[in-house]
């Protein structure tokens, strides 16, 4: 028969039990303390009053948590104990692989430098993309001063009524200076507008298929333009119809170029994933012109502000190139020189 444990030899089990716990929790307590400080201040939002030291050695105050957990689970170590181990673990795994970044810290990150870091990694795309629009727009003026017929092809129907091969002068220049609010060309511009962003969000959304869609898809959209360039360049209206463009085309344009070199670099990416595996490179592409894409939302909205008031405000052709021009520098700063030395210093 099993010998029943008298009441003597209870308590010393007890006592010999909380004496090994306290052993325990005296040899690791200081690390512990350490950590919950750490963790503590972390959760308060005050990451940048932690010393250099602290922030280096928190991944291993984290994993001497986790051993010392799981001993004391071994051990059957005081319940309370191991409550705290765990209920401290859970936070600390949080501040170690979760997200530390507020919404606030990261808008300002993005708008300081991690947009444009993005799109100058994608510079190759944003080439092709470029090389890929303006080929389609030669090929749509191409098509219409070859065949008229090409025009109404590329062109929707409800907008081929004043703006059409052979129309005068007289009449296209009305729809460019026209003061009415809802004047064709203005309907039409809302048009461009929201087809561009449609354009925009596929020409990246179809990237995955080796960027072969976003490609066509480019051709396609600058096609239509470059037909409606060819019915105001016979009537010698070019420098208008582009001055009219600008105001908010410089923005709009620069949106879908983005857009596309996105999609064409996660489809690159793709296709010639180099010495990274095919998900690897992906997964990496995929974050670069996710964050590209997010600033091609913005850059939406800024065309659209400047197509719904700027367009109509302005009804000459210097002070159209004025306000497109502008745009236009500000973006080319934007992108490719401001952050430059940062992102430099950073690598």
């Amino acid at each position: 028969m099993a010998s029943v444990m008298t009441d003597p030899d209870l308590q010393q089990a007890i006592e010999t039990a909380a004496l090994k716990s306290d052993r325990f929790r005296l040899e690791r307590e200081a690390d512990w303390v350490r950590l919950e400080e750490i963790v503590t201040q972390m959760e308060k939002g005050k990451a940048r009053k932690l010393s250099d030291e602290d922030v280096l050695a928190l991944p291993t105050l984290y994993r001497t948590l986790l051993s010392s957990l799981s001993i004391a689970r071994e051990s059957s170590l005081d319940a309370g104990l191991i409550d705290y181990l765990e209920g401290l673990a859970l936070r600390s795994y949080f501040m170690v692989y979760g997200t530390q970044t507020s919404f606030g810290r990261w808008l300002k990150g993005f708008f300081g430098g991690g947009w444009s870091q993005a799109i100058r990694e994608i510079k190759l795309d944003i080439w092709i993309a470029l090389f890929v629009m303006i080929a389609g727009t030669v090929i749509g003026y191409v098509l219409v001063a070859g065949d008229s017929d090409w025009y109404y092809a590329l062109v929707p129907g409800n907008f081929a009524e004043v703006r059409v091969p052979g129309a005068t002068e007289e009449a296209l220049r009305g729809t460019l200076f026209s003061t009415e609010e809802q004047d064709g060309l203005g309907v039409f511009a809302a048009y461009l507008f929201s087809n561009n962003a449609q354009v925009a969000i596929l020409a990246f959304a179809l990237g995955f298929a080796f960027a072969i869609p976003s490609i066509l898809l480019l051709i396609h959209n600058m096609a239509l333009l470059g037909a409606m360039l060819w019915v105001f360049a016979q009537r010698g209206l070019t420098v208008e119809f582009v001055g009219w463009l600008s105001i908010h085309g410089t923005t709009e344009l620069f949106a879908i170029l983005l857009a596309g070199a996105a999609g064409i670099h996660v489809g690159r990416s793709l296709a010639f994933p180099g010495a990274k595996s095919h998900l690897t490179a992906a997964s990496d592409a995929g974050k670069r012109a996710a964050l590209v894409m997010a600033g091609v939302v913005i850059m939406l909205i800024c065309a659209g502000l400047l197509e719904g008031f700027a367009r109509q405000l302005i009804n000459n052709t210097g002070g159209r190139y004025l306000v497109g021009g502008a745009m236009l520098l500000f973006w080319l700063t934007y992108f490719f020189v401001f952050g430059r030395k940062r992102a430099e210093i950073a690598s």
